[in-house]
């Protein structure tokens, strides 16, 4: 996933930075690039975090093993 984020950002960068303005490379690095790998990132993150506050919780009823 993360090589995929890279390769993302890499090309957007490239477009922006052939943006005729400075304006336009900015606009187009936030709203191709950041927003919306932003979003992906939370998105596909959202099982692992579900994953872990399940974890979390199954841990927390889990009782401590006697200290001898």
């Amino acid at each position: 996933m993360w090589i995929l984020a890279i390769g993302w950002m890499y090309v957007v960068t490239l477009m922006a930075a052939t943006e005729p303005s400075i304006v336009a490379g900015i606009m187009t690095f936030l709203f191709y690039g950041m927003l919306p790998l932003s979003l992906v990132l939370y998105l596909t993150g959202a099982w692992r975090r579900g994953r872990a506050r399940k974890q979390k919780v199954q841990d927390s009823k889990r009782p401590d093993p006697p200290l001898t």
